[in-house]
């Protein structure tokens, strides 16, 4: 019975079916997921950014529910990165009509950056006699340099100098002065002696024709008559060189004039290069910053920053797309985080040349190639006080560009 028991043969399963579909199925399922799952990964990719592009109102309300932002965890987030490089490119319009512009703060008139006179060399600062904050005059002296003490030497001796050819010009004025004095004097003593050799020759002559006086005394006298003549003749010559109109006087006093106009040269050279050991203020104005100390060579960028700040004005900066807009005379808002309220004004002057922007914001996606033009923007009395210590503040204008064109269109 054992036997019997141990050699029963195994039944096979009966095959229903089920088990060769459901294998055949599991092989067909697994090579249509390796097919389906980069089309998935490829939706929800262009779903993302679709998403992100578009953000409709489903997106919107589930980022305002969990207060994200898009691209927020990134330092440049890509749609809200892109959005502002656009913002760059088309001036915002807060409103109709009003256009945005990053400005500056600035005296009228620019910053001057106040230089060392032309010739200063190597000269260094000997004394500065202004601070910061402090208001100037024009030709009022700032600074001193070290050079003023050469240049002193260098005056002193040209007056000197000029002393010298004053004194040259009287002593020949005096010296012909004497010299035609004696020269007249000569020439009367001529004139005397000749009178009498003539008359001594008068009384001989008829005595002679007589026989009372000698030949040889008539003589003598014609002689000495003769020679009295010529001797007023030399006489009246020198002193012909004395007079005012002679060449010979003429000469020697032009040569001591030409000398003392040197002399005059000289001096008045050496006061204007006195002018270069002072450092004086252009034009009315506060002293902004001082760019040198005591000792030192003035600095390149000027030795002094003066401005006007009687009358402040802001420079804007408007993206050309939107200059054609802007017209001289439209009112204008200022305004800035270190401002005690806005300021206000009106464009006062446009610029006629596009450039390359150079106010831009903290925003590292702003777009520092934007090519602008600058408009002036004159502020009123009571804007210009409260900005006057201000210079070089970044602000936000604000111009109502509308006004005339809403004017035009009435």
């Amino acid at each position: 019975m054992s036997d019997k028991t141990d050699a029963t043969p195994e039944m096979p399963l009966k095959d229903n079916g089920i088990g060769a579909s459901g294998a055949m199925l599991a092989t067909q399922t697994s090579g249509l997921g390796w097919k389906i799952f980069p089309l998935l990964l490829v939706t929800f990719f262009m779903g993302g950014v679709t998403g992100l592009y578009f953000q409709p109102p489903g997106m919107k309300a589930f980022f305002g529910l969990t207060g994200l932002e898009p691209g927020g965890g990134t330092e440049t987030p890509i749609a809200v990165a892109m959005a502002q490089v656009q913002a760059q490119e088309q001036v915002a319009v807060v409103s109709e009509g009003d256009i945005v512009a990053l400005g500056r703060v600035l005296p009228d008139g620019d910053v001057l950056a106040v230089a060392t006179p032309y010739g200063a060399s190597d000269a260094r600062i000997q004394e500065i006699r202004v601070s910061e904050g402090e208001t100037v005059k024009r030709g009022d002296v700032l600074a001193v340099l070290d050079n003023q003490s050469q240049l002193e030497n260098a005056l002193n001796t040209a007056k000197a100098t000029l002393r010298v050819k004053e004194a040259a010009l009287l002593q020949s004025q005096e010296t012909i002065r004497a010299s035609r004095e004696e020269a007249q004097a000569n020439l009367e003593r001529a004139l005397a002696t000749a009178e009498q050799a003539q008359s001594e020759l008068d009384r001989l002559t008829p005595l002679a024709e007589r026989g009372v006086a000698t030949q040889a005394a008539l003589d003598t006298a014609t002689a000495r008559a003769d020679e009295a003549k010529r001797d007023v003749e030399r006489n009246r010559a020198t002193l012909s060189r004395y007079e005012a109109g002679s060449g010979a006087v003429q000469a020697d006093i032009a040569v001591a004039e030409a000398n003392l106009e040197a002399a005059r040269v000289d001096v008045s050279r050496a006061e204007s290069d006195m002018e270069r050991a002072l450092v004086k203020a252009p034009i009315d104005g506060m002293i902004l910053a001082l760019n040198s100390q005591v000792g030192e060579k003035p600095a390149t960028e000027g030795l002094v920053e003066l401005g006007d700040t009687s009358q402040m004005m802001v420079e804007a900066e408007v993206y050309q797309t939107m200059i054609g807009r802007v017209a001289i005379g439209d009112p204008v808002t200022v305004s800035a985080e270190a401002l005690d309220g806005d300021l206000t004004g009106v464009v006062s002057a446009i610029g006629l040349e596009i450039g390359r922007q150079s106010i831009t914001s903290d925003d590292p996606a702003a777009n520092t190639d934007a090519r602008v033009v600058d408009v002036i923007v004159k502020l009123d009395a009571a804007s210009s006080e409260k900005a006057k210590r201000l210079t070089n503040l970044e602000t936000i204008v604000r111009i109502d560009a509308g006004r005339l064109e809403t004017g035009q269109g009435e």
